[in-house]
């Protein structure tokens, strides 16, 4: 496994609200990315590197996978808009969440397993979207050692 001044990479960060990952290169370095809102795609990032690694605290945050894969799916859900089937995933999570706010109560345990799924599953597609696309920072099997919530594959 590689090491950046002592982080196992890869390595995900929350970094002023913005989803940050460090990567190993198959040259033996490594590669940062940051989500760009504007596209759901992913950004170089390397000038980050110093700040993500020894500025944790304050508004930089180390996030496990699970916890990177959800945000950059809430974010992308909110940020953007289209046609088709990960879109429809999108607008699926909204009308949850409108619920539980006009609601005035959080997820339901049902709710929130539901909610983590679809995310799970919308960055997998949307990453290989990106992937067949040639985003260099596209990477779909972030999700592969993570475990799922539901029995079953619910829509």
């Amino acid at each position: 496994m590689a090491t950046v001044d002592g982080v196992e990479l890869p390595a995900y960060f929350e970094h002023y609200d913005t989803p940050v990952k460090l990567v190993a290169t198959p040259d033996g370095g490594y590669a940062a990315w940051k989500l760009d809102r504007s596209t759901g795609g992913w950004r170089s990032a390397d000038d980050l590197v110093d700040d993500v690694i020894g500025g944790v605290g304050g508004e930089i945050y180390v996030r496990s996978a699970d916890a990177f894969v959800q945000h950059v799916e809430q974010l992308r859900g909110r940020y953007l808009r289209g046609e088709g089937e990960i879109f429809a995933l999108y607008e699926k999570v909204r009308a949850v969440n409108e619920q539980a706010v006009a609601e005035k109560r959080n997820y339901t345990a049902e709710e929130a397993a539901l909610v983590k799924d679809i995310r799970r599953r919308t960055f997998v597609m949307f990453e290989e979207k990106l992937q067949r696309a040639g985003d260099a920072g596209a990477d779909p099997s972030i999700v592969d050692g993570l475990s799922s919530n539901l029995n079953g594959d619910r829509q």
